[in-house]
């Protein structure tokens, strides 16, 4: 099934109102996960305590962002490619997209939600998923 965007437009009730939103004009595909408070800033305490989890395997907080960031290598090309291929399917669920940048072996992904500006239990949820692909492929990190 196939979508066209006609436009867009800022709605305010967003809680994230100053980035566009497609038109209610628009066709569009939305789950609840979309709306939920997934999508929300993250409170500084259960900011601490959930990237305090994750740098236990291997993520870090990206220096001035409100994101965190995490590289792996692989054995090959395509071990590296079908891992993103594993994630890329389930950031289409989710409609939470890695920023990623991938040579050869190696895979850089960075995680934030825009539509917030920071950290948000979308991340935190695409990280431990992307923890579990590793972990699965017999990935280790330092």
């Amino acid at each position: 099934m196939s979508w066209l965007v006609l436009g867009l437009r800022t709605v305010s009730s967003s809680p994230c109102s100053r980035l566009p939103r497609l038109s209610s004009l628009l066709l569009s595909r939305t789950s609840s996960a979309d709306m939920s408070s997934e999508s929300h800033w993250l409170s500084p305490a259960d900011r601490d305590q959930l990237v305090m989890e994750l740098r236990a395997t291997g993520w870090m907080e990206v220096e001035d962002r409100d994101a965190i960031f995490k590289e792996l290598h692989f054995k090959t090309f395509n071990q590296a490619f079908g891992f993103m291929s594993r994630v890329a399917l389930q950031a289409e669920k989710m409609n939470h997209h890695p920023e990623w940048f991938n040579v050869y072996n190696k895979v850089q992904i960075t995680l934030t939600t825009h539509d917030c500006g920071g950290l948000s239990r979308r991340d935190i949820k695409m990280a431990k998923f992307i923890d579990k692909i590793a972990l699965s492929m017999n990935l280790i990190w330092i």
